[in-house]
């Protein structure tokens, strides 16, 4: 049996070289922008981009390092105090820390 459909095309060759042109100026931060102008969502003009090999992704901020001691060194004094730790490892830094002057005094 022969098969008479065709597949749809869901950007025009215009779409792509607009979005690409317009990507090269805004970058990142003009997705919207782009979307807006050619009628696509931002996630349908994203992955455009990443198919066409001209996005490229924003680097992602490193988690800020906090001073003190760590969660385990914590829970290590609450348990040298003569507390049991099991079922509050999940807890907070900061709830831990609370627990630990409780039981300190």
């Amino acid at each position: 049996m022969e098969s008479t459909s065709t597949k749809t095309v869901n950007y025009t060759d215009e779409q792509i070289a607009q979005a690409i042109e317009m990507y090269q100026e805004v970058g990142n931060d003009g997705l919207d922008q782009i979307a807006d102008t050619i009628g696509k969502s931002v996630r349908s003009v994203r992955s455009k981009l990443v198919r066409e090999g001209v996005y490229v992704a924003t680097p992602k901020k490193a988690a800020a390092k906090q001073e003190g001691p760590s969660k385990k060194e914590i829970l290590r004094d609450i348990e040298a105090k003569g507390f049991d730790v099991a079922g509050v490892e999940g807890a907070t830094k900061m709830a831990l820390t609370r627990l630990l002057g409780v039981v300190a005094n």
